[in-house]
């Protein structure tokens, strides 16, 4: 059977289970959640709180403010349109229902005044009628500010910044890798190739995890599925230009595409399945996070990356293999008979100034990621959740006029959950909290009272936290059970969340890169340096971030997600590129020594390698597209440091680390017992009279 009658099987075959697929991935989005409990840590006191709420008559609520300000003073016709207001949405909203405050707050100053509106969870998510409601109040007096806010209108702005994030972000990825690859292979067919086996990995890794969220209730957050669509195409992109690059190699030496493709991958596909591995493995160390969207993302990404692996290391050579060599029209890779030698190019004239002085270039490349980690002095302090808007909203506007003109309602409304034969002891409890401005009971479940606490410190602060602190402990004496929710308290345990799965993910992660790197390179001291090279650029990458939030983009601090997140990329991502310097180096060194050896892998893998982290940085900085501050941060951290790892990290200071160990780099591996006597003292004594092989990327 000839190759071109098996690239037809392997396409036919990938056609059908796609078309079978077709209907799963088309179902992705209804696993999607947007639930509070399913960001939330499991063994948190809110997520108890949210979880108790809905054994509430009535279930769970939504809690909006419907909020009046006019500078000059409200006259009575402002009080009698918000009366009226407050009426209509009433009766529109919660027929039927207690309200704990139908008597409006007004402030001091008679400048605003506010109604709070509580709506059953049988309405629905509060973002499917925010607009409406919002519409309801539209009409008002020349000179009145309205606005909704509270907690359920911030929530409704959060999960509307997702409308048709889907479709945009992918069309803009599909854009922005159609032109790199454009722009690389300089072909008017060849970039369709890879775009069209990559689309077809998208669509299997969206029936995969609605597979897995359907069998195994894991949670796909927006985030998650969002960073799906980012992996799928920009991993899948760069396993595409690795196999380009080595097929074109062999193009040169086989007149048959068949037998040219059965050699590149023979070559190319060990590193990218050790790549896949330590990227895939990576993801799963995830599933220990204490964060549900956290843990959620493992199995998310892990299938996204097993999804594209498979499809680029069949799918991708079959159309190949079919399209034959016009493929790479209008520059066609012809059979030589004998190797034609080319100037000297980019990467050799790096790898020829490194090996010069080894010692200085790793000097050098250290001293620039040590001052890009200076950054991390900054502001890297957690990110309240009126922060979490790249624009501001109406309801995050309104919360902080609200503060301006209730001093002791600066906070959002915390949610005490207490049994009900001690409310009265619990309400009293709360009350004599000094950094809680206004109580009140709520509903009476059978077993549990609801109790309404705003805090008067701003949300998310350093005094709305001790509050919340101060809360949790007076109330564990107060029979037992006693919980405390909201927001805020939501937000607190979120970062404690995050700061443990950092502690306990990022050490996981760096000691599983490691094995996969040391099962790959059969060595010890090379998979420690390559852990320590990248986890250098991450805290680099980390602390340019957090400069450039700061001081350019004007964010107030980090998601809490973002640490763990960017380590996980930066790191798996990171040594993705080192192993496919490094496998190129191993097997150059074992014919020429390992000097000579990684000059001669960065000379043929330079160009690839560099286009492929552009891709891939490009395809995350799409993240900064979207709406929220956690994705941009995520995007551009991962963007900047992939760049930084592809154009200083792997190709100064890795190559110049490895000339300077020499063979012991390899050790305990018998390739570090053997002197390297092929390499010459000068670094450029014996480069020359080597045969040369075709570098470029581009056709």
């Amino acid at each position: 059977m000839g190759m071109r009658t098996r690239a037809l099987i392997v396409l036919g075959l990938w056609v059908a289970a796609l078309v079978a697929l077709a209907p799963l991935a088309g179902r992705f989005d209804g696993v999607k959640t947007d639930r509070a409990t399913d960001y939330l840590p499991a063994s948190a006191q809110s997520t108890a709180a949210a979880e108790l709420e809905s054994t509430l008559p009535g279930g769970t609520t939504n809690l909006f403010v419907l909020a009046y300000f006019r500078a000059a003073g409200l006259t009575a016709e402002d009080r009698a349109a918000a009366a009226q207001h407050y009426s209509t949405v009433r009766a529109e909203y919660a027929p039927g229902t207690e309200q704990a405050q139908d008597q409006p707050a007004v402030a001091r100053d008679n400048t605003a005044l506010l109604y709070t509106l509580t709506v059953d969870e049988s309405r629905g998510e509060s973002s499917k009628y925010i607009k409406d409601l919002r519409a309801a109040v539209a009409n008002h007096p020349a000179g009145l500010s309205v606005q909704v806010t509270g907690p359920a209108a911030l929530q409704a702005d959060f999960d509307s910044t997702f409308d048709g994030v889907d479709t945009r972000l992918l069309l803009v990825t599909v854009l922005v890798v159609a032109v790199i690859l454009l722009l690389t292979y300089r072909s008017p067919l060849l970039w369709l190739v890879p775009l069209i086996s990559v689309a077809m990995a998208n669509v299997a890794a969206m029936a995969a995890v609605y597979g897995l969220a359907t069998l195994f209730d894991l949670t796909v957050s927006e985030e998650s599925a969002a960073v799906l669509t980012i992996l799928v195409f920009g991993v899948g992109t760069d396993y595409a230009m690795l196999i380009v690059a080595r097929y074109r190699e062999e193009l040169r030496k086989h007149a048959e595409p068949g037998a040219a493709m059965g050699a590149a991958l023979r070559q190319a596909a060990p590193a990218i399945v050790a790549s896949a591995a330590t990227v895939t493995a990576g993801l799963l160390c995830l599933l220990v996070a204490d964060m549900n969207s956290t843990a959620g993302l493992g199995p998310v990404g892990a299938a996204g990356i097993l999804c594209t692996l498979a499809v680029m290391l069949t799918v991708f050579p079959a159309l190949l293999v079919l399209c034959g060599r016009w493929v790479f029209w209008p520059r066609i890779p012809r059979v030589h008979a004998t190797e034609v030698p080319q100037s000297v190019g980019l990467w050799d004239r790096v790898g020829t100034s490194i090996a010069g002085r080894p010692a200085v270039a790793a000097a050098c490349a250290t001293g620039v990621l040590a001052v890009l980690a200076l950054g991390l002095l900054g502001n890297t302090g957690p990110l309240a959740q009126v922060d979490r808007f790249i624009t501001t909203p109406e309801s995050v506007a309104g919360q902080q006029r609200i503060v301006e003109h209730f001093p002791e309602r600066g906070g959002l409304p915390l949610t005490v959950l207490a049994r009900s034969e001690f409310r009265a002891d619990a309400l009293r409890v709360v009350r004599a909290d000094p950094g809680i401005g206004f109580a009140e009971e709520g509903r009476v479940g059978p077993e549990y009272t609801e109790i309404s606490a705003i805090p008067r410190d701003v949300p998310d602060s350093p005094g709305e936290y001790a509050t919340i602190e101060r809360l949790r402990g007076a109330l564990s004496t107060v029979g037992t059970g006693t919980v405390v929710g909201g927001p805020s308290a939501a937000n607190l345990d979120t970062d404690r969340a995050a700061t443990h799965d950092q502690r306990l993910v990022l050490p996981l992660v760096l000691l599983v890169v490691t094995v996969v790197l040391g099962l790959l390179l059969r060595s010890i001291v090379a998979p420690i340096g390559l852990v320590l090279t990248v986890l250098l650029s991450f805290g680099s990458a980390l602390g340019a971030s957090v400069f450039v939030f700061e001081h350019l983009f004007g964010f107030h601090g980090l998601d809490s997600t973002v640490i763990v997140m960017s380590f996980l990329f930066l790191v798996a991502l990171g040594v993705d590129y080192n192993i496919f310097l490094m496998s190129r180096a191993r097997e150059e060194a074992l014919r020429h020594g390992t000097r000579l050896g990684m000059l001669r892998s960065l000379s043929v893998t330079g160009g690839v390698i560099t286009s492929a982290g552009v891709v891939l940085a490009a395809t995350f900085a799409v993240l900064m597209t979207l709406p929220l501050v956690a994705l941009a941060q995520v995007g551009f951290t991962v963007a900047f440091g992939v760049l930084l790892d592809t154009m200083l990290v792997r190709s100064v200071l890795v190559p110049a680390l490895t000339m300077l160990a020499g063979d012991r780099v390899w050790w305990p591996s018998k390739m570090a017992l053997r002197r390297d006597d092929s390499t010459p003292s000068h670094p450029g004594g014996d480069l020359d009279p080597l045969p040369r092989v075709d570098t470029s990327v581009a056709p």
